[in-house]
């Protein structure tokens, strides 16, 4: 009888563990290969899920490292950044801040109202442009339920963060992926339910554009280099 009890629980405990051991590989060290340009991945769980995916696509073309954390909100971002860009050169940076920012307290310790949003997204700009990179900031996906999950997990308008986000990258020049235009048709299909995290699925198609995103500001980069 025991054995049959544990037997319906498998299942979940083995896409635990694969999830665990998927975030553990996107944040592990990336041992950069000669020649080829670096690039920075900076994001909440949501990047977590597409990191390992854009380094398959990106194979041979570029370096792609992540943060080895969660990047959570603009207000960590701030308190993490330099430890983040490190000494080395990065040729991109790709960028995201705004789950975390809209999360709604108790919860959301790192909510931020969207003028504040705005002006710390501003400060990590001029810290991230200052590497000499380029950059391209991804816009905030889609929160099911009106933003409302449970009583301790409620976010704000993201529609309005990422307007607010888009306002600020237009100003200074930054290129911008919309992963949230790019995932919104398929979240019925391709997110977890009640939750702002995607299936594998899910994670593929945002790393497929971000992949693009990439290499695209690599090719100007290129251009540039030779004029």
């Amino acid at each position: 009888m025991k054995g049959l009890l544990i037997l319906p629980a498998m299942p979940a405990i083995l896409a635990i563990a694969a999830q665990t051991y998927a975030a553990d590989a996107a944040m592990a060290p990336v041992k950069d290969v000669p020649g080829l340009p670096r690039v920075l991945l900076i994001g909440d769980s949501i990047s977590i899920g597409y990191t390992l995916p854009v380094r398959e696509r990106l194979k041979g073309k570029a370096n792609v490292h992540r943060v080895p954390d969660n990047a959570s909100s603009t207000g960590y971002g701030l308190s993490r950044l330099d430890r983040w860009l490190g000494d080395g050169k990065w040729g991109v940076i790709h960028f995201n801040f705004g789950l975390h920012d809209a999360k709604l307290p108790p919860e959301g310790l790192g909510h931020a109202p969207p003028e504040v949003y705005q002006e710390q997204l501003r400060q990590l700009v001029a810290r991230m442009r200052a590497t000499g990179a380029r950059l391209i900031w991804a816009t905030t996906t889609p929160v099911p339920n009106g933003g409302y999950l449970a009583p301790n997990r409620r976010f704000g308008d993201i529609d309005a963060y990422n307007a607010a986000a888009r306002k600020v990258m237009e100003e200074c020049g930054v290129a911008i992926d919309d992963l949230g235009a790019a995932i919104a048709p398929h979240v019925d299909t391709m997110r977890k339910p009640k939750d702002v995290h995607f299936t594998d699925e899910g994670s593929a198609l945002l790393a497929k554009c971000v992949a693009s995103s990439i290499e695209a500001e690599l090719a100007k980069a290129a251009k540039e280099r030779e004029k």
